[in-house]
């Protein structure tokens, strides 16, 4: 197998056109999303919107375990650990500040260039898909999910909070339900995925060549924009069948969910999810996670959703990289990937005991502003039209 961190592709079609194929190249990362794949999938992004003869896209991963399991937070663990060793000639908070700004920057940059991409991208969300994988796969045209699909945005246990545009999308979740997944860390499969709209289709995964084989055979010709949108829906209708689909985990505790949360402040919500007595696993899973997760990440998993309930999507991913970014500066971030992927102790030494131990300076703290509105790393994200 290559060892470029992507690996690209060119499909031919039945009508002379091509299908770009790129795949997420670290298997054994569980295709941990680095800067390296970042810069290769941008690259080659602008590259395939200006051929003409590129009529879409198809983006995976390597390996059967995970489309993508996250963003690289062990690499950006070591940029802070390195900064704050070999720091002396600069001020600390700058130097621990360059990898974070310029990773989570390159991230959203991403993201939002496959929520406004011009040609339709298909992305294959098979097996694991967490944190920066999501953040991939939610700007797609077409969001395939599969019998092993497994969503999830786990940031409490890392002492962050649901980023990659999360801020926007989970709160056009139904009441409750977003802020109930970013407390908990909550795992998703496809059925959870179609009925919360993190999801187009179900496509078991014994169907994927078939339905790569039918892409190719589509006639694209010399279409409009939503022509070929057409073409692509028209491929996916003859491959879809929803007879392996799991079971759903969130719809019938719905009414539960949204009493555990609604109306409260968020160390109240995280006191009745913690209390709830109700015998069910995965609401029991749910539990255990947040009972070992990050008391100042439930406060932001908060804040974020209630400052973006009406923001664009390209405000919350500025938003998003101001506050990631004072997350590895002065939050738990490092603390968190410590305990859980680099010693992998599973002990975090929190900054809080709690959530209601979380004083409100904190979190002004975390939320003041790196940038101006002249000088953010984002200013220029929203130039082109929005899809999503």
């Amino acid at each position: 197998m290559s060892d470029l961190a992507v690996r690209f592709a060119e499909r031919p079609t039945h009508d002379g056109s091509r299908i770009g194929v790129a795949m997420l190249n670290s298997p054994k990362s569980l295709n941990a999303l680095s800067l390296e794949m970042i810069g290769q999938l941008e690259a080659r992004l602008d590259d395939w919107a200006a051929d003409p003869a590129i009529v879409a896209i198809w983006l995976e991963g390597a390996g059967d375990r995970a489309f993508c399991a996250g963003g690289d937070v062990v690499a950006l663990y070591r940029s802070l650990v390195e900064a704050r060793e070999s720091g002396a000639d600069r001020p600390a908070a700058f130097a621990e500040s360059q990898f974070a700004e310029s990773y989570f920057a390159a991230e959203y940059r991403l993201d939002y260039r496959i929520h406004t991409f011009p040609k339709p991208i298909l992305v294959w969300g098979d097996g694991i898909v967490m944190g920066g994988g999501l953040g991939l796969l939610a700007g797609g045209f077409q969001r395939l999910v599969t019998e092993t699909t497994r969503i999830a945005m786990p940031e409490i246990t890392i002492g962050l909070y649901p980023d990659i545009g999360a801020s926007w999308f989970l709160g056009r979740m139904p009441s409750g339900v977003g802020a109930y997944l970013g407390l908990t860390g909550a795992q998703l499969n496809a059925r959870d995925a179609l009925d919360l709209g993190l999801a187009d289709r179900f496509i078991p995964r014994g169907r994927r060549e078939a339905l790569l084989d039918g892409l190719a055979e589509a006639d694209y010709g010399d279409r409009t924009r939503r022509e070929l949108r057409a073409a692509v829906q028209d491929v996916l209708d003859h491959q879809e069948d929803r007879r392996e689909m799991p079971h759903s985990q969130v719809w019938p505790h719905l009414d539960h969910l949204q009493a555990l949360v609604g109306r409260v402040d968020a160390a109240t919500a995280v006191r009745r999810i913690l209390d709830d007595q109700t015998e069910d696993r995965w609401l029991e899973a749910n539990r255990t996670r947040l009972e070992a997760g990050c008391p100042l990440s439930a406060h932001l998993v908060w804040c974020m959703l209630e400052r973006h309930a009406h923001a664009s999507l390209a405000d919350a991913f500025r938003d998003e990289l101001n506050l990631s970014v004072q997350c590895c500066r002065l939050g738990d971030f490092a603390e968190g990937v410590r305990a859980l992927l680099v010693e992998k102790d599973k002990a975090p030494r929190w900054s809080h005991v709690d959530a209601a131990s979380v004083p409100q300076a904190d979190l002004e703290a975390l939320l003041a502003p790196l940038w101006s509105e002249a000088t953010h790393p984002l200013r220029d994200i929203d130039n082109g039209p929005f899809t999503g």
